[in-house]
């Protein structure tokens, strides 16, 4: 974990989430559109929830985790750390807003909190974090047949009262990666309890 990568990152949310929940959610879309490039295609879905809660839901292979030397499950630490393919390099990626692609510990500094659900061949895990530090252990969650990565975060209030998430916008970044198939569901007026 990278304190002061994370402090940075939060002492500045309009640099770094310039469209405020919007571009945190391409964020993490990115990674899921990396992964269907990756298989020559792939699957998403983004669900807003009633309070304010995003997830991003992939059928890719989870994120990289292995069992160390001393048999501990160590998960690849995209979260909390700096992305050095892109946090910092002019030539980044240009996400669909229009804004640089920085990694998805933007994504965690500037949310009261995440779940990084991961789901492997080889076994699944959950992980909480609060601004981007990690609360929680990885910790073991069942089977249900399916690989992927579901990253459910809340972004900072000062984030959500500045811009709020138009449909119309992520339906149309949505078409920006080619071989991923991303569906919206829009759930902020029913009744939600998908709460951490």
């Amino acid at each position: 974990m990278d304190t002061a990568h994370l402090g940075q990152i939060r002492e500045k949310p309009a640099q770094f989430a310039p469209n405020g929940p919007g571009h945190l959610v391409l964020e993490v879309v990115a990674y899921a559109a990396d992964e269907a490039a990756s298989r020559g295609g792939g699957r998403c879905v983004i669900t807003l929830h009633t309070d304010g809660s995003v997830s991003v839901q992939d059928d890719g292979r989870g994120t990289d985790t292995r069992v160390d030397e001393h048999g501990r499950v160590v998960k690849k630490p995209i979260m909390a750390t700096k992305d050095l393919r892109f946090f910092d390099l002019p030539e980044a990626e240009q996400l669909p807003d229009g804004h640089p692609r920085r990694g998805m510990s933007v994504v965690a500094a500037l949310s009261e909190w995440v779940m990084h659900t991961n789901r492997r061949r080889d076994g699944s895990w959950s992980q909480r974090y609060e601004h981007g530090v990690p609360v929680t252990d990885l910790e073991p969650v069942a089977d249900d047949g399916t690989t992927g990565t579901c990253v459910h975060f809340l972004p900072d209030e000062t984030l959500r009262s500045r811009c709020s998430l138009a449909t119309d916008d992520l339906v149309r970044w949505s078409e920006h990666w080619p071989d991923l198939t991303v569906r919206l569901e829009d759930r902020r007026d029913a009744v939600d309890q998908s709460g951490p």
